[in-house]
């Protein structure tokens, strides 16, 4: 899957391309059948299928006080998008200057500089453009000026509900993480790099692979039996999640540190996936860390009954 920052990169063969349009953080149940969609579209029109997304949250420009954390990083929100079938993703830079583009600019630029497009699929209550000017009905305004076709696909149920990016936040903050795995299609997992820490586990004789979270929602602080999945390998592993109010500390902050049950190696600056299998605990305080080190050994052993 090609990846593309500015549409004129992608001159796709025979000039042809569909469209899927939309944030698609966690690629859940309702984007998968509006890439489906176009996926579908591109093979009918012998065209490219192309997920249009952006760098970062709209909101984190147009409304900075209501930016909901990610559920993907990018590498995972890629990974999945590229599981179905498309052909590029265009990632557009959305910074001050495109947020106030009106969204028949917004429709147009594309129309001019992706090549002659068949279809574009988006749910059906998508809006996009300065001050939220553009939707379905918008599109298929100009669809029908423009010679494209016009998917509005209606919010995949689930249980009764409709599957949504803010309805698995919610499940995930709940530790309800069948029921986000159900609305997400896949086991619910997070994924960072690899990160320097302290070398306290190590210190204490159970090393700890840190990872950059920075931006993704996490659930609960706690510690959780999970897979971590590293350069295509996979082990078990124990999470921790938490401020660590054991260690004396002048600045606490969240981390998530994970531990590798048989595995002795350098993973700096590697990404690492990780999908959860059971909570084991709540975060607490010790007395020592002779106590803190006497729990993790627990909490080891607490893991291997959950895989």
């Amino acid at each position: 899957m090609k990846v593309i920052r500015a549409a004129n990169e992608l001159a796709p063969a025979g000039g042809k391309v569909c469209l899927a349009i939309g944030v698609f953080d966690g690629v859940h149940l309702g984007h998968q059948q509006i890439i489906r969609q176009t996926v579908a579209d591109a093979r009918q029109h012998e065209a490219a299928a192309v997920v249009v997304t952006f760098d970062r949250h709209p909101n984190a420009v147009v409304a900075p006080d209501r930016v909901p954390p990610l559920i993907y990083s990018r590498p995972q929100k890629f990974r999945a998008i590229e599981a179905l079938g498309v052909d590029a993703v265009l990632e557009i830079g959305f910074d001050k200057n495109f947020s106030q583009q009106t969204g028949g600019e917004f429709a147009r630029g594309l129309a001019r500089n992706l090549g002659k497009i068949q279809s574009i699929c988006v749910g059906a209550d998508f809006v996009f453009g300065h001050k939220r000017s553009g939707n379905v009905t918008l599109l298929k305004t100009l669809g029908a000026e423009l010679g494209f076709q016009v998917h509005g696909l209606a919010a995949v149920s689930l249980d009764g509900q409709p599957v949504s990016s803010t309805r698995i936040r919610d499940a995930i903050r709940a530790g309800d993480f069948d029921a986000a795995g159900q609305m997400l299609g896949r086991a619910y997992s997070i994924a960072g790099g690899v990160v320097h820490g302290d070398h306290l586990g190590a210190k204490l004789g159970f090393p700890t692979a840190n990872l950059d979270t920075a931006g993704l929602l996490l659930p609960a602080n706690g510690v959780y039996a999970a897979h971590a999945a590293v350069d295509g390998k996979n082990f078990r592993a124990v999470l921790n999640i938490g401020k660590r109010p054991t260690v004396e500390q002048p600045n606490p902050e969240v981390r998530v540190e994970v531990h590798l049950l048989d595995f002795n190696g350098d993973l700096y600056g590697r990404e690492m996936e990780v999908i959860f299998t059971a909570k084991l605990r709540d975060e607490q305080k010790f007395a020592s860390l002779d106590e803190l080190k006497a729990q993790i050994a627990r909490d080891i052993e607490a893991a291997k009954t959950r895989f």
